[in-house]
């Protein structure tokens, strides 16, 4: 019966063992995106006016997220994966609404990557590889009125996932050092998916449109 109703909901990839959702999974997908971000910014905002056009645009991009993330450029074999700019979609959340909506955005999506691609081996590796590690994505907040602020706050965002990851990678992980230096290691293993990605997204970031682009999606963001 299980086995049914995950069927219904996930395709798994023999292949590549690999599993993607469904049209009715996608569905479901996006009703929890939705719960989770209302839940999230309702509690952080109880002194506030709810407001929703910052839901739509946080739901949005939490959903961009998870799609780019099933378009993975290259899957390292101890986790870890090279997608197309899903990090990006939350840090941007950050650069329109500031650090607080981008880190519940990021905690959000870590939950939600979790609950896809669940990998864990004690308690806290989890919540440091998952909420807490894309959480640090909505520190891009911080350069949200900055010049070039998406890219500072994208390389800052980046760089906290990135320590977070190496953390794990040296507690929990160390194992798959092979004798090297554990900490040597968890950085360059950390890097070999993190740094490509975030290249090839400054140098997108950086180009006239892209920039023009965003400026429009800031302004239309907060207008109102």
């Amino acid at each position: 019966m299980f086995e049914k109703l995950f069927d219904f909901f996930i395709v798994r990839d023999l292949e590549s063992q690999s599993f993607y959702p469904t049209t009715a999974g996608k569905i479901v997908l996006l009703i929890i995106i939705v719960m989770l971000l209302v839940v999230l910014l309702t509690v952080s905002n109880v002194e506030h006016k709810f407001n929703i056009k910052q839901l739509a645009f946080s739901s949005v991009a939490m959903t961009m997220a998870v799609v780019t993330s099933f378009f993975t450029v290259y899957d390292l074999p101890f986790g870890g994966s090279i997608t197309l700019f899903r990090m990006f979609f939350i840090c941007l959340i950050g650069y329109l609404y500031g650090t607080k909506s981008g880190i519940i955005t990021g905690v959000a999506y870590g939950i939600l990557d979790f609950i896809l691609k669940p990998y864990a081996i004690t308690l806290i590796q989890p919540i440091l590889d998952y909420p807490i590690a894309f959480g640090c994505l909505g520190l891009a907040g911080l350069f949200s009125k900055s010049e070039y602020g998406i890219i500072k706050g994208y390389l800052l965002g980046v760089t906290g996932r990135y320590i977070c990851h190496v953390i794990t990678g040296i507690v929990y992980f160390h194992e798959y050092a092979g004798g090297k230096n554990v900490i040597l290691y968890s950085l360059t293993y950390n890097a070999s998916y993190i740094v490509p990605e975030a290249i090839l997204t400054v140098l997108i970031l950086i180009t006239p449109p892209v920039r023009q682009a965003l400026y429009e999606i800031k302004k239309m963001a907060l207008e109102g």
